[in-house]
Parts: C-alpha cells; structure tokens; sequence
C-alpha cells in the first residue's frame, strides 16, 4: 500500500511537471509567415467581394437599374449540345466558383500535410471548433424552422464561414488581431470549406448520370497520372479541367465538387532543389483568378436581392430565414465558441496566458459572417421556389452583416490589448528581418542586441558628460556675462562723471 503511494505521489508530480499545453499560442516563424501572405491575398479579395455585394444591391434595388440586373443575371449562352446553356448566375455559381473551391482544395491539402491539421493534437482544436460551428447553426436553424412550421430544406445555409468576407471587415475596421486568433479563424475557415463541401456533395446531388460521372472519374485519373508523371504546362491542365468540370456538371454532382477534387490532387510539400511545391505555384497563379474575379463575380449575380424595409421584415415573419439569420448570429457564435471550450476542457488545455475567452467568443461572431458558400447551398436547397431562395439570400446578408457588427464591438473593445500584442511579435530591434521573439534562444540574436546596447550606452555617457559639463562651466559663464554687461554699460558715451559733462 505504501509502495503503491509512492509510485502515484511519483507520477503526479511527472504530470505537475509537464508543460502545459496552450490553446491559440503563438506561432511558429514559417507557419505565421505563412499566414500573413495567405491573410493578406483573402483580405484583398474580401474587400473585393464586400464591393461587389455592394455593387449587386445597388443594381438590384435602384429602379431604374433593378430590370436590367434581372436581365443580366438570367441570360442563358453556353453549348446546349453539351448540357451547358446556363444563365449568368449559373455560369458563375457553378463555373466561376469552381476556382474557389480549386484554391480550397489546395489550402485543405496543404493544411493535411503541412499545416496544423498534420499534427492529430492541433487539429483537434480546429476540427471541434468547426463541427460544433456548423452542427449548432444547422440545429438552431432547423429547430426555428420546424417550430414555425416551415420548410426544413435551409438547415446547412448558415453553417458555412466566409473567411475572406471576414477578413474584409477585420482591414475595414482596423483591428489588430494577433496572429494567433487569425490562423485560428483561417484554419476553422478551411475545415469550415472541407464539411461544406461534403454537405454539398452529399446533399444536394441531383439525379445521377453514371456515364458522365465515370467520365469524370476517368478525368482525373487522367489528371492525376500527369501530375504524377511531372508532366507540366497548362495548355494540358486546363483544356483537361474544363472537360471533368463539363461531366461532373452534367453527372449530377456539383460541379464545384471537380475544382476540390483536382485541387486535392496536387502535391503541397517541396522536394529537394525546390523552393517552393506544385501546389504552391499552382496556387499562386489561380488564388488571384479566384479571389479577384471569380468569387466578386459570383457574389454579383447572387447578392441582388431586395433590401427594402417590406423584404426585411419578411426575412423575420418566414421560419426559414429566421432560421437562417439566428443560426448565423447566435449558432455560429456559440458553436465555435462552445467547440474551443470544449477542446480546452476535455484535452486540459489551457488558453494562451496572452488571450481570454471574450477574445474566442470575439472571433466565433466573426465566424458568422457566411457568404459565398451559404448563398451557394441557398440557391441549391431552393432551386425549386426562387422567391423563397431571393429571401434566404437576404436572411444570409442580414445575419453575416449583426455577425459582423457584433464581432466589431466586441474587437474593438480588446483592440488595445491586441495592438501591444502585434507590436511585440513585430519588435525587430535588431533588424535582421525576424521579429525578437522568434529569436530569444539563438545566441547570435544576443551578441547583437549586446553591441546595440553597448553603443547606445556609449551614446548615452557621451551625452551625460556634455551635459555635465556645460552643467559645471555654467557658473563660470554666467559670471562672464555679467561681467561683460557692466563693462558695457561702463562705456556708454556721456555717461556719469565722463569729460563731457558742460552745458550742451
């Protein structure tokens, strides 16, 4: 019995010794040089998005323009021959939107192999966190519109995060959120994007045309085998994409399903003598096609939607988009809240001693800002109804736009606090283009910042010692001047007891 005190007394004080680990800490050099590139080029493309939404509710709701955008977005050109005489807005839910899911499929894989989500125990944070962020909006949603007796065919349209829609708001309002919550909100984004996609796939596959789809197996076989091969040059990739798009299209699948699949194919870790991997490069090329052009254009011909006050009001006496706002706003928030909670509670982890939970519970709002993918599953889970399919988009645009005004206030009231943050990952006192907090443990780093503090120092004693002495002549100097004004005043001609002191 003592024996067996012993060897528990033991091992208990093994586990007080052992690190503990930290939720949403601070990143590695590579991973956070990483993500600022990736933030920056979505930033840019959800400030893109966020015009054309913009520009789309202009064309829409203006009278004078509202008929032509109506016009615009249904006109239908493309091959009939080939299953492909598609409306505009088609064209660019199915076609354009291929890109996007081309680029996530790459992140994704990237992210499998590379990223976070290679290490089980810090993908665990990300993929609860992602789960809960969906499964709660799609209960709450689900949960509305059967209470209000409604049609339940909307319960994954508020389950999906727009991160470049996020990351918009986050550059028009100027925060500094710290690196580590923005690879948090990225990386939820991208497993965000894999669940979507399987609900896509999964749930809104029409009638099945098994040769087409064999076609489009055969398709990326064939893709695969090339990028195996080391074969090169997009005059072979693209004329090849656009004929397993054309079949994945046309087998019932949707056909963003081809631009993920072909994205995932690609190899995301460099060889050797290589700087950079396939996936890399293939992605630097489209990644501006997609968040340039592609997703703006979607959001364009899928965002005109009436805003007036009757539509609004609409929006909340309708079970479905009632359902749709409130998953947004409140299933979101406490969903991805609720999942990080949860892995920190049940892995006994603890939160960055840099963050709070209001910093977590910030970032969940922003999460329920969902565009591009929630007005995609809109349109596909009310194909059938287009009046009804026109209101959940505006249930989406109303519950991303409280998503994003809840996120604001909430950010701005920790914005200090995340400010002293950034500027402490940034501090490069040495300038070797690392920031000093990435390069505490390398001894060169300190015989730097010895001979900076060493010449500063001698700056400093060279300034004390002119000040102490101007301090110490100061006296003398002082005299002399006085001296120098009776002097002076002594020699003013006519003065008092001076050879000319007659009557003028």
């Amino acid at each position: 019995m003592g024996r067996f005190r012993t060897s528990r007394s033991r091992t208990d004080r093994s586990r007080s010794a052992a690190p503990v680990r930290r939720l949403l800490g601070r990143l590695s050099l590579p991973e956070r040089t990483f993500v600022a590139d990736a933030l920056r080029t979505e930033t840019v493309g959800g400030v893109l998005l966020l015009a054309a939404a913009i520009a789309a509710l202009l064309w829409a709701n203006i009278p004078a323009l509202g008929d032509s955008y109506r016009v615009v977005a249904h006109h239908h050109f493309g091959p009939a021959a080939l299953g492909l005489d598609l409306s505009v807005q088609h064209w660019a839910a199915d076609g354009l939107l291929a890109l996007f899911f081309f680029v996530a499929g790459i992140e994704l894989k990237r992210e499998l192999v590379a990223g976070d989500l290679r290490d089980v125990r810090a993908a665990v944070l990300p993929v609860v966190a992602a789960l809960c962020g969906m499964a709660v909006p799609a209960l709450v949603s689900t949960l509305t519109a059967a209470v209000g007796g409604g049609s339940l065919a909307g319960w994954a349209v508020p389950t999906a995060t727009d991160i470049a829609f996020a990351l918009a708001v986050l550059a028009v309002i100027g925060t500094s959120l710290p690196s580590a919550l923005r690879a948090f909100l990225l990386t939820l984004a991208v497993v965000d994007d894999l669940f979507a996609i399987l609900i896509i796939a999964v749930f809104f596959t029409g009638d099945l045309d098994f040769a087409a789809l064999a076609g489009a197996a055969a398709g990326l076989a064939v893709f695969w085998l090339l990028l195996r091969a080391g074969v090169r040059g997009w005059y072979v990739y693209v004329p090849l994409a656009l004929v397993i798009w054309g079949l994945m299209y046309n087998s019932g699948v949707h056909a963003t399903i081809a631009g993920v699949a072909m994205g995932l194919m690609l190899r995301c870790t460099p060889r050797e003598g290589e700087d950079r991997s396939p996936g890399e490069r293939v992605e630097h090329l489209v990644r501006p096609l997609s968040a340039g052009l592609a997703v703006p254009l979607f959001a364009l011909f899928s965002a005109g939607v009436s805003v007036s006050g009757g539509a609004l009001a609409d929006v909340f006496a309708r079970p479905e988009t009632l359902g749709v706002v409130l998953g947004l706003v409140v299933g979101k928030a406490l969903g991805v809240f609720g999942g990080t909670w949860l892995t920190a509670r049940f892995t006994r982890a603890s939160l960055s001693e840099d963050l709070a939970w209001a910093d977590v519970f910030a970032v969940a709002s922003l999460a329920g800002i969902g565009f591009t993918v929630s007005l995609l599953i809109g349109e596909l889970a009310f194909a059938g109804d287009a009046a009804l399919a026109d209101e959940v988009k505006a249930a989406v645009l109303l519950g991303s736009l409280v998503s994003a005004g809840a996120a604001t206030v909430l950010l701005k009231i920790r914005n200090a606090k995340y400010r002293r943050l950034c500027e402490t990952e940034e501090r490069d006192e040495d300038e070797d283009g690392v920031p000093d907090i990435y390069a505490q443990d390398d001894p060169a780093y300190h015989l730097r910042m010895a001979e900076i503090h060493e010449r500063r120092a001698a700056e400093h004693r060279r300034l004390a010692a002119q000040k102490a002495a101007a301090q110490k002549t100061a006296p003398q100097k002082a005299a002399a001047q006085k001296a120098a004004a009776r002097r002076a005043l002594a020699e003013v001609p006519g003065g008092a007891g001076g050879k000319n002191d007659g009557p003028a």
